[in-house]
């Protein structure tokens, strides 16, 4: 079983933890990433282009002459697509992009992302994101100990971590999650992930196909 080392913020080893074979030793599935990754943009298009139908832009609908008898085209509104300033067909109307992904391909997704972070040494586990103040510097300087000075994304076990969640939010190409919201979306963006320990233990435990199916049971 594999093991990865524990640091606090000071960049100083505290421990080891093991790792489930099934979560970090599955096989990387790109297909099913990139799968995962255009569910999550899907989910987040706003979907509010539209267009007016004839029944929406302004004018009369009163019969502009007669039918026959004129030697002009025949026309029934104003507001007809053929017209300057008429309706516009079949155009683009409010809607939701977002589909549903199966929960089982989710968490393979799940597993396959956090295996190719820890294939490429790109996870960092501390023991713990407790600041005594909010310090956006502070916590800058602890990352730089820790050698993440590119992309990266915290995840914490607690929800309720408000010097963290302050301290975060100014740093660039740095996004703060809870380890209930992290989707491989989250894990393929950023270069690095830093995880507490507890959120560790919750990815693995939300990630394990096991509980998966222990659920559908």
């Amino acid at each position: 079983m594999a093991t990865i080392e524990v640091k606090n913020l000071n960049n100083q080893s505290v421990g080891t933890i093991e790792l489930s074979e099934e979560v970090f030793g599955a096989e990387v599935n790109e297909e099913l990433l990139w799968e995962a990754v255009r569910h999550y943009t899907a989910a987040q298009r706003s979907g509010t282009h539209q267009t007016k139908g004839r029944g929406d832009v302004s004018g009369s609908g009163r019969k502009l002459w007669k039918q026959k008898g004129t030697g002009r085209a025949r026309i029934g509104s104003v507001r007809s697509p053929v017209w300057r300033h008429g309706g516009t067909v079949h155009g683009p109307q409010v809607r939701s992009y977002a589909w549903t992904m199966p929960r089982k391909k989710l968490k393979a997704a799940l597993r396959s992302a956090l295996a190719a972070k820890f294939r490429d040494n790109e996870l960092v586990v501390v023991d713990g994101f407790e600041l005594q103040a909010v310090k956006t510097n502070q916590l800058r300087k602890a990352l730089n100990g820790l050698q993440v000075v590119k992309s990266a994304l915290l995840v914490d076990g607690r929800t309720d971590n408000h010097n963290l969640e302050l301290s975060a939010r100014n740093l660039a190409n740095v996004e703060l999650l809870a380890a209930h919201e992290v989707h491989p979306y989250h894990l393929l963006r950023y270069q690095q992930i830093v995880l507490s320990r507890p959120a560790l233990e919750k990815l693995q435990q939300a990630a394990s196909a096991r509980r998966a199916n222990e659920g559908a049971a």
